[in-house]
């Protein structure tokens, strides 16, 4: 478990009980995760019962954004004050280990609880375009910008976060003693995201800019 003086104590909901020594309270770490992340799920409950949604992401200082159509259950729920979980997982293996219930997986995660709050005015336009940003730098000078009725029919939200744990397992197989004798490969099979050749759009007649043509060789 982190030491680092920029680790928050645990709440109740954030308190990782399996396996503790694989949490994290940091907020370097917690930063990490989710500015690698282009997508989260957010679980939430109404009348209708309990919903996980994923959706696309994005961060700005202490506070996790997202958005959504005003009309969708997503956008009228959460400004309710509705409480809400927030989950980011990026896995980077599969652990084969000797024996079939040590096999375990290589992962980066993280919960945020909390409630959703309003973004609006200048903020709202600005936090638009720090998610084009994000999408890819610079894109946000390139692109024509949202205009109004874009701006009023979307809803952009964001969650304090400062009720969060991450949780996090690198390595090989953790077998015990008794199966280091068993005649069978044990390692891991690591993941990852890759970025593949951009492919333009068949009506498209403009050459690609730097951050299009050096996309799958930086990402």
């Amino acid at each position: 478990m982190t030491s680092s003086t920029n680790a928050t104590a645990p709440s109740e909901r954030t308190q990782v009980r399996r396996i503790a020594d694989n949490a994290n309270y940091d907020k370097d770490t917690l930063y990490a995760i989710i500015d690698e992340a282009y997508l989260c799920h957010v679980a939430f409950a109404d009348d209708k019962g309990s919903h996980c949604i994923p959706t696309a992401c994005w961060r700005e200082a202490d506070f996790l954004y997202i958005h959504a159509a005003n009309p969708s259950r997503l956008a009228k729920i959460l400004m309710r004050e509705t409480q809400a979980c927030v989950t980011i997982t990026h896995l980077d293996g599969l652990v084969l280990a000797r024996a079939a219930f040590n096999h375990s997986m290589n992962y980066r995660s993280a919960m945020i609880y909390g409630i959703f709050e309003r973004v609006d005015g200048e903020c709202k336009a600005a936090s638009m375009a720090a998610f084009m940003d994000k999408i890819a730098p610079g894109r946000q000078q390139e692109a024509r910008p949202g205009n109004h009725a874009e701006l009023s029919g979307t809803t952009v939200m964001r969650i304090p976060l400062t009720e969060a744990a991450c949780k996090q397992r690198s390595g090989g197989p953790n077998d015990d003693e008794d199966d280091m004798a068993q005649t069978v490969w044990a390692g891991v099979l690591p993941l990852c995201r890759q970025a593949l050749p951009p492919i333009p759009h068949e009506r498209n007649t403009q050459a690609a800019p730097a951050y299009v043509k050096n996309w799958h060789q930086t990402n």
